[in-house]
């Protein structure tokens, strides 16, 4: 029995619905009765062999889309760790009897992951229920002709759906490759900071819309260097044009303003004549390397991380505020100073670097803190390399991630 006295093998096996398990290499893991049935297999037929031996499309037929179709949905679900729900198909099955015989057959399939603990994909959960006999259905004289358009409607309307979804993935693929270039454009490329090393990094979310929005900068100042990150609520390429906005218009802010905290400020003004930046959240940190002092103030951003040379983690938290446009106008924002050694690693990141689903935010930022304690010692290009490594979960970058690193 698993579970409080519940038997889900047994549930399993029960289910009225044709319920299939696959693994992520498409290989069939398990299957329950009412599968078996619908499909005219034996489980041995089926359990241990790839997908697409047991089902192939009809090889007579050269408009056949079934493989395809079902292929597409489940890589989309490996990627995204999202349900698919499929639009009608038509996937005809070769009789088991009948060798070399192809039934015309009519499904609706939904296709899910199942999750692992890590967030990974660990298995897909393919249901499919079969309405052949709703599309076939066949009666006399005029419920005939009625049963005959009903079967050319719905097919008709599933391929137009599927057509549909399919220019909108293309769109949406588009547009986020679009909004990229535009995000890259207007980040700044890498540059030399004296004798200070340091990294920047700039990671889309892995295979979704999800993306832009995130910016790093970093500006030097006379015996100073004054570095941040922002994160715009929204994605694609109003996102990134609310970026390069907001990016610009803090850069030149820290270039005139008397602390990072009124920067900040600056900027608050600014975003509110800016549609698209409310809710955004910024951190600022100026760096004076003469006193060996940081200065940060945080607009709702996740905190900056010093990782002291003797592994201590040390989060810039006691000067945060609610993120931009959240307070009245000219409502002062915080400011704090803390010393730093030299050898001491700075980290400023977006929260696509931490934050995970269903994960409290205290657990990820302790990932985090771990990971600069071990590595601490490596240089900021193989460090951030590392970072990225480490803290991205199986499934990918799920949301845009920024991150900088100076050893100080």
């Amino acid at each position: 029995m698993n579970g409080p006295g519940i038997d889900y093998e047994a549930v399993f096996q029960a289910l009225p619905g044709g319920v299939a398990l696959l693994t992520p290499g498409l290989v069939y893991a398990d299957v329950n009765e009412a599968f078996l049935s619908m499909s005219g297999r034996t489980r041995e037929q089926v359990v241990g062999r790839y997908l697409f031996d047991v089902f192939p499309d009809n090889p007579d037929d050269p408009s056949a889309t079934g493989v395809r179709n079902l292929r597409a949905s489940l890589e989309r679900v490996l990627a995204t760790g999202a349900p698919d729900s499929m639009a009608l198909q038509r996937y005809d099955v070769e009789s088991p009897d009948r060798p070399g015989q192809w039934q015309e057959r009519y499904w609706s399939p939904v296709n899910a992951p199942v999750l692992a603990p890590d967030g990974s994909v660990a298995l897909l959960l393919h249901r499919v229920e079969e309405v052949t006999e709703l599309i076939q259905a066949r009666g006399g004289g005029g419920a005939g002709e009625r049963a005959q358009v009903l079967e050319s409607e719905l097919y008709t309307r599933a391929k137009e759906l599927q057509a549909v979804n399919e220019r909108l993935r293309r769109a949406h693929a588009h547009e986020r490759e679009v909004a990229l270039h535009l995000q890259e454009a207007m980040l700044p490329a890498p540059h030399p900071l004296g004798h200070h090393h340091a990294a920047v990094r700039y990671r889309p979310a892995t295979g979704a819309l999800n993306v832009c929005g995130d910016w790093y900068d970093l500006v030097e100042l006379p015996g100073r260097t004054a570095v941040a990150v922002g994160d715009v609520v929204g994605h694609g390429l109003r996102a990134a044009g609310v970026m390069g906005l907001l990016r610009s218009a803090l850069s030149a802010a820290s270039r005139v303003a008397d602390g990072p905290a009124r920067a900040l400020e600056v900027l608050d003004l600014y975003s509110r004549d800016v549609p698209g930046a409310e809710s955004t959240t910024a951190v600022s940190v100026v760096i004076d390397w003469t006193n060996r002092v940081l200065t940060y103030s945080s607009a709702g951003h996740p905190p900056p991380v010093l990782c002291h040379p003797d592994g201590t983690v040390e989060f810039l938290d006691r000067a945060t505020d609610p993120p931009l446009g959240a307070l009245p106008e000219h409502a002062p924002r915080p400011q704090a100073r803390v010393s730093f050694t030299d050898g001491t690693v700075l980290a400023v990141y977006t929260d696509g670097l931490v934050e995970r689903r269903r994960e409290d935010i205290d657990t990820s930022l302790t990932r985090l803190a771990d990971a600069l304690t071990r590595h601490r010692a490596v240089p900021p290009e193989s460090l951030a390399d590392i970072l990225l490594a480490e803290l991205t979960p199986p499934t990918g970058i799920t949301d845009d991630t920024a991150l900088v690193l100076l050893r100080l």
